[in-house]
């Protein structure tokens, strides 16, 4: 068996000819407007009784602003939105400065370090310059003075070979001398042998 409900609904007579409903939230921010006499007449136009046509808009007025009111607090406002819009788009602001300014802080940092590593390359190079003029300086140094003992051993060298030339020449001069001393004395001692013999 199927049951049958009934709603009832309490309706007062609008005091004037046309109402318009009105309905404010508890802080009166937003009213939502519903013309109640065109309903109304509507209803009656479509055979409705009088009473039940003006229930029937007083419940619909209810339901609509109730839905209108949960539908408005779950909506932003223009001024809610513009202001949310401009506080991200400050905040995108701040960000988008920020990320300039650790984009300017690392390109900063990373001439820096160009800086800092073509100083040291840059040390490095002339210690190494300088420690291969230092080499080459002490190698020409060490090839001069082997020059110079090369040249002094074969000054040295030329010396004695004159000394022993001049010795030889000397011993030389020494031994001709002799031998002719020699011959003379044994032509000397053998005139006087022939002479003591003839």
């Amino acid at each position: 068996m199927a049951e049958k409900f009934v709603i009832v609904l309490q309706f007062q007579p609008p005091p004037s000819s046309r109402q318009i409903s009105q309905l404010g939230n508890a802080r009166g921010k937003r009213a939502f407007l519903v013309d109640t006499l065109a309903l109304v007449k509507s209803l009656e136009a479509e055979g409705m009784p009088s009473k039940q046509a003006e229930a029937v808009t007083t419940a619909l007025t209810h339901v609509l602003n109730d839905t209108l009111e949960n539908l408005a607090q779950s909506l932003v406002s223009k001024p809610e939105l513009q202001k949310a819009s401009m506080l991200q788009e400050s905040n995108l602001s701040t960000s988008f400065s920020l990320l300039q300014r650790e984009t300017e802080k690392l390109r900063n940092d990373i001439d820096k370090m160009r800086i800092d590593v073509r100083h040291e390359m840059d040390k490095i190079t002339a210690g190494h310059r300088l420690d291969l003029n230092l080499e080459r300086g002490r190698i020409r140094d060490e090839l001069a003075e082997q020059g110079a003992e090369t040249t002094n051993l074969t000054n040295k060298l030329d010396r004695e070979i004159h000394a022993l030339r001049a010795h030889l020449e000397a011993a030389k001069y020494d031994v001709i001398k002799y031998c002719i001393g020699t011959v003379v004395s044994i032509s000397a001692v053998g005139l006087a042998i022939i002479r003591i013999v003839l």
